[in-house]
């Protein structure tokens, strides 16, 4: 079967965002230095709780076997978002911009969550995955953006092209995991990157603070940089209780999830991952399922949780609408009431 250089670059770029597949056309970058730790080992970051990342040879099985469902084309959502210049008193509110890009607005501040405005999450912008809709913001309709989170290095998650756009416009305080400013300053020096560790805590403002919190994943950019940048999930306090961001994990055996609990909590919300979990015997590890993040809901003890990571890019297999189908079938089979866990379309606001 012949096979185009186009689908070829496609290809190697999916498996580069959803796996952290060697990006070929990436030659050596440059990455973090620091001394070695419980989570770093003077050339890596691990989790001394978590799993490797997939071997090579899995990834190419998983390629070669593959029986992804088929997206649409394009699947709109019907909102989108027009959000007020600043909220103020004792509320959140959310925004669900798509895909793990979030407008958290509380206290006066605006912050940006892992935010991707780019047409594709790929290191190349003609190939790789392409966004089924558009995000729930149009970018021109952002207000000031103060702050943005960036959890880790994948595609979907640290779009350097829209973080330059943001710096460009508003130079925000961007808030990242070891090594991952290294890997902003190269993109562009614009961005104001400040690079923290695991259960770290930093002063926003205005009585709001976020702590980096270790998560079941991993990351890569290029050929010679895997886990050499860190990985997290947010905890950020609020006047209207502490909220849990989770980008990307797996669930394991749910010790992060309790780990969070027990030292952060009480948790008001948490945002949790329900999608790119197809084949199980692939993602288990790096990416939950919806049954698992009903349990980890159960596990970090928050009042409710909204769903992301689902709808938007397809990296894996799963057909687009099961992600929120499974989920309400995991919710009815823990006994857990619907409104405690809300999927969202992009353009859709949440208050608490």
């Amino acid at each position: 079967m012949q096979v185009s250089r186009r689908r070829v670059f496609g290809l190697l770029a999916g498996a580069a965002v959803t796996v952290g597949v060697p990006s070929v056309w990436i030659s050596r970058m440059k990455t973090y230095a620091g001394p070695p730790s419980d989570h770093f080992d003077g050339t890596c970051f691990f989790d001394p709780d978590g799993s490797p990342p997939k071997k090579l040879w899995e990834v190419l099985r998983w390629q070669l076997t593959k029986q992804a469902a088929k997206w649409p084309e394009r699947a709109p959502s019907p909102y989108a978002d027009t959000p007020p210049p600043r909220v103020t008193g004792g509320k959140v509110r959310f925004s669900y911009v798509g895909h793990a890009s979030w407008l958290i607005q509380t206290a006066g501040l605006n912050i940006l969550v892992d935010p991707v405005w780019s047409e594709r999450a790929s290191p190349i912008s003609f190939a790789g995955p392409k966004r089924v809709n558009d995000p729930g913001i149009a970018f021109e309709a952002l207000p000031p953006i103060d702050v943005v989170l960036v959890s880790h290095g994948h595609y979907d998650h640290l779009d350097a092209r829209t973080l330059s756009r943001l710096a460009a416009k508003f130079s925000p305080r961007v808030i990242t995991p070891l090594g991952n400013d290294v890997t902003m300053a190269s993109n562009d020096a614009a961005i104001r990157a400040e690079a923290f560790d695991w259960n770290e805590r930093v002063e926003i403002g205005n009585g709001v603070a976020v702590t980096l919190v270790a998560t079941r994943h991993w990351t890569a950019r290029g050929l010679f940089d895997r886990n050499k940048a860190l990985w997290a999930s947010f905890v950020l306090e609020t006047p209207a209780g502490k909220l849990y961001l989770v980008a990307d994990s797996g669930y394991g055996t749910g010790a992060h999830f309790r780990r969070v609990r027990e030292t952060h909590g009480p948790l008001r919300a948490a945002i949790l991952p329900i999608g790119a979990y197809e084949p199980r015997w692939f993602m288990r590890e790096m990416h939950m399922n919806p049954e698992d993040a009903v349990k980890a809901l159960a596990d970090c003890g928050a009042e409710m949780a909204l769903a992301h990571h689902h709808g938007t890019f397809q990296l894996t297999d799963e057909a687009i609408d099961a992600p929120v189908n499974d989920l309400a079938t995991a919710l009815d089979a823990a006994g857990v009431a619907h409104e405690k866990f809300v999927a969202l379309k992009p353009g859709q606001v949440f208050e608490i």
